[in-house]
């Protein structure tokens, strides 16, 4: 198995909030990429760290989620201040 490689700690921290919207929602990755446009991978690659999605990835994702992209963020920011 490949080791995970993630790209920083906001990478980390910021496909957790990704994951857990998922998870709200009962959506495999696979679900949530067909809705968003996005291949099930690149789903996955986010919520792991590994990549750093573009701008229109992010609404992409946000979209698929039904969710604001304000609110991954508002997750992300909070995500980030338990780390400190």
């Amino acid at each position: 198995m490949t080791p995970v490689r993630v790209r920083s700690v906001e990478h980390a921290v910021f496909g957790r909030p990704v994951r857990e919207v998922r998870a709200r929602f009962d959506l495999s990755q696979e679900r949530l990429g067909l809705s968003g446009g996005l291949h099930r991978n690149y789903v996955g690659a986010i919520e792991r760290g590994e990549i750093n999605p573009t701008f229109a990835a992010l609404l992409k994702l946000a979209d698929g989620l039904t969710v604001p992209l304000s609110e991954l963020f508002g997750l992300y920011e909070r995500r980030r201040a338990e780390l400190r």
